[in-house]
């Protein structure tokens, strides 16, 4: 059944009602005191007379009765022809937008995500209708996303793949030499894509929630230790200060000690790449109410206002130039950002601008 009918039928209901009460009313008070007052009227009359007046009573308490009977009826029929106009009216207020809500849901069904409606009801329909535009937004976004994905991984793999076919044309030909330093180009651009290949399977991993976590109580200067001692050459040869900071004190976390040192590498890995030699970078750890924060600062390049919205979006870069070799596949930080939240953390970024350096930090709840 339809709204309209529905209201219509809500309406016509409420006046079946009214009017039940108030023929109700009429037919067992207003004859009693209509009686009243016409035998108070007669006083002391008697005889014929006295007769007469009560045959005159009985007509005109059937004439009152009558009167009031049409009256009810008129009424009625006015409450029912009001009712249908405001029913109406009501409804055509209430489906007109869940109408447009049907023809756009349809429209958006159909891959058109542009289209949005516009509510000044101000009642909860505007509320619903603010929160269809915002669903639509998120999907066009999503979409966007998709498609931007599906061309960045084309690009990623084009590049290896156009390489090493180049290369084993060359071969075939005889242009190039069958020597090792040929094979090794070879060997290290199949490796470029298959590390690509392994980014995007974490990436879809982590992305679905099927990274597996072995959560445990562990110490932070423990994973910072691990991480630290690991990359301490690769700074050293590139001449930067690498500081550390972590207090043996503090409380221990939940968090699972592989993915948690995957994060902290990568995130080690970005600040020792963005900042030049002769740099520093920071690692600090404390304590705040229920969480541990790691913080890896830098005196890199730094951020952009518009690149911290975008960091940990997949295929990312600050520099658009860079390829894959210099610049990572750009979904590290993807990966970290699903990690850390698996690990019921956050992780943000901050920067004072370009050539400022910036900061990365991310939380662990304290077992």
């Amino acid at each position: 059944m339809k709204l309209v009918y529905k209201l219509f039928l809500s309406h016509i209901v409420v006046v079946a009602i009214a009017l039940a009460v108030l023929a109700t009313a009429t037919a067992l008070v207003a004859p009693a005191n209509f009686f009243d007052q016409m035998t108070h009227m007669q006083g002391g009359t008697s005889g014929m007379m006295g007769q007469r007046m009560q045959v005159i009573d009985a007509e005109l308490e059937a004439s009152f009765q009558n009167s009031v009977n049409n009256a009810l009826v008129i009424a009625g029929a006015v409450a029912i022809v009001a009712a249908l106009a405001i029913s109406w009216f009501v409804s055509q207020r209430i489906v007109r937008p869940i109408q447009k809500l049907v023809l756009l849901s349809q429209r958006i069904a159909d891959g058109h995500y542009e289209q949005r409606l516009q509510a000044d009801t101000g009642d909860e329909l505007a509320d619903l209708v603010h929160s269809f535009n915002r669903m639509t937004e998120s999907l066009a976004n999503t979409e966007a996303m998709r498609v931007r994905l599906l061309g960045d991984v084309t690009h990623e793999l084009k590049t290896p793949l156009a390489s090493i076919k180049g290369y084993m044309e060359g071969l075939q030909d005889g242009v190039l030499p069958a020597t090792p330093e040929t094979y090794q180009v070879v060997h290290r651009e199949a490796d470029r894509l298959q590390r690509l290949v392994q980014d995007l399977q974490q990436l879809s991993r982590t992305e679905a929630g099927q990274a597996q976590l072995d959560i445990q109580a562990l110490q932070p200067h423990e994973i910072v230790r691990m991480v630290v001692e690991h990359m301490q050459p690769q700074f050293g040869d590139k001449n930067i200060q690498l500081h550390v900071n972590v207090p043996e004190s503090l409380p221990l976390v939940k968090a699972d000690m592989d993915r948690t040192a995957q994060v902290l590498t990568n995130l080690l890995g970005n600040a020792l790449q963005y900042t030049p030699e002769e740099g520093d970078v920071h690692v600090r750890a404390q304590c705040e109410t229920d969480t541990v924060r790691i913080d890896v600062s830098d005196t890199g390049v730094g951020l952009a206002a518009d690149d911290l919205g975008k960091i940990f979006q997949r295929f990312y870069r600050v520099d658009k130039s860079r390829a894959r070799a210099s610049g990572g596949s750009g979904i590290g930080l993807t990966v970290a950002q699903h990690l850390i939240e698996a690990q019921g953390g956050e992780i943000r970024a901050e920067s004072k601008g370009l050539g400022q350096g910036s900061t990365f930090s991310f939380t662990l709840q304290i077992a």
